[in-house]
């Protein structure tokens, strides 16, 4: 659910972030192409004489057995898995705390680096509980986008065909196949082959016909057309789909958003999943390959002023004009069905998941440039002033974050 609160939009999140959270991060272990995605953007952004600013992120996960019936519960590797980010020319991700060792490191199914945690047990019995805390450091760089404008767009045929192939295709939540998504693409296309026009088009479609609503779990493509409402990552798999349809690679993309007045704490999947955030929301997005320029972000749900100039949703979109981290990309994981198979796992067997997000900037003197090792080089827990952990840790009853079902702050 989104919330505007000085024109900026928070939103439920229960599927990335956390939607990623929780869960599951079995959207979380899947693993493909070596190289990460948002490598893509590096070319539409500057790095020099950009000022840099260093941010603080903490996240505490609980797991509690409240089993009526005394049943053990069994952490699946997905539940003992954290994300690491990603590294780029504009974000560099440090893990500068974790509260157990890490394990293995490796990479999901859609690229995105993850590693697991050795935790003292292997199971929970009912009336016990599990936390464990991660904090990560994140260098951030303003990202720049190149000018762009219909007239300089290229058309569907200027688009490498072995992209179509890997980003138009029918996986993870994108219906490509469905006859009735197909028929509306093309229904919105009509006769244009400009790759800028038809986005606009698309854009216009959903910002015109679906109202922002969240929901219990995300939806599919179909599921949001029928509903004509859907939050942040409904709204992007309905473009996303689109845009495969009609030959326009495509991908979901999922980060959190700095908010320095954000205070909230929701319930949801029955009381079996609670979120706390402080001063940070989580968000999800599109990301669509337009000659010549690339991958580019398209945001429907955070960008302003997208009705007057379907532009904006690139433009403004929030990875552009605010402090906006990367987490995972989703290119081809049905989190969808990962979501809706976890939230019945937890409600029937009486398991909880606490989770408490909390995010602050550095102030730029105690910026530590000494911390040169990118993410995915250091895997050792590196140790925290006492003050410092307080500040971070304000409460232990949280979740962890991987991908869920729902972007549970999603904004």
């Amino acid at each position: 659910m989104i919330n505007r609160l000085n024109g900026q939009t928070t939103r439920k999140n229960s599927s990335l972030r956390s939607w990623f959270k929780v869960i599951l991060v079995s959207v979380l272990l899947l693993s493909v192409s070596s190289t990460c995605l948002l490598s893509r953007y590096s070319p539409i952004f500057s790095e020099e004489n950009l000022e840099k600013r260093s941010f603080i992120l903490s996240i505490t996960s609980t797991f509690e057995n409240e089993n009526p019936n005394g049943k053990t519960w069994n952490l699946s590797e997905e539940e003992r898995t954290i994300s690491l980010f990603m590294n780029n020319t504009w974000q560099t991700v440090y893990l500068l705390n974790s509260s157990h060792p890490i394990g293995k490191i490796q990479k999901d199914n859609d690229g995105n680096p993850t590693a697991s945690l050795i935790l003292p047990a292997s199971k929970i019995s009912a009336g016990e509980n599990l936390t464990y805390h991660i904090v990560y450091k994140i260098i951030l760089k303003p990202r720049l986008l190149p000018s762009i404008s219909e007239n300089q767009s290229g058309r569907l045929d200027d688009i490498d065909e072995e992209l179509k192939k890997q980003y138009c295709r029918a996986n993870g939540p994108w219906q490509v196949e469905l006859d009735e998504l197909q028929t509306l693409a093309f229904k919105i296309a009509g006769n244009e082959t400009n790759v800028l026009s038809l986005l606009k088009k698309f854009i216009l479609w959903i910002k015109r016909n679906i109202k922002y609503k969240t929901y219990d779990l995300p939806r599919y493509p179909i599921e949001t057309v029928i509903a004509k409402a859907g939050d942040c990552d409904d709204q992007a798999n309905l473009l996303i789909v689109f845009c495969r349809i009609i030959g326009i690679p495509a991908y979901l993309q999922a980060g959190c958003i700095y908010l320095p007045q954000q205070n909230s704490e929701r319930t949801y999947w029955d009381g079996h999943w609670i979120l706390k955030l402080t001063r940070i929301g989580w968000h999800g997005w599109a990301v669509v390959y337009i000659p010549p320029w690339g991958w580019l972000p398209v945001d429907l749900t955070y960008a302003p002023g997208i009705l007057s100039d379907p532009i904006n949703a690139i433009r403004r979109a929030a990875i552009i004009i605010t402090p906006t981290f990367q987490y995972v990309n989703i290119t081809e994981t049905d989190y969808i069905v990962s979501s809706q198979k976890y939230r019945e796992f937890l409600v029937s067997n009486g398991f909880k998941i606490y989770e408490h997000d909390a995010m602050f900037e550095e102030e730029k003197h105690r910026e530590t440039e000494n911390l040169r090792l990118p993410l995915l080089h250091i895997f050792v827990s590196l140790s925290i002033s006492p003050n410092l952990t307080e500040r971070l840790f304000i409460r232990e009853d949280s979740i962890r974050r991987v991908l869920t079902g729902k972007l549970g702050e999603c904004l």
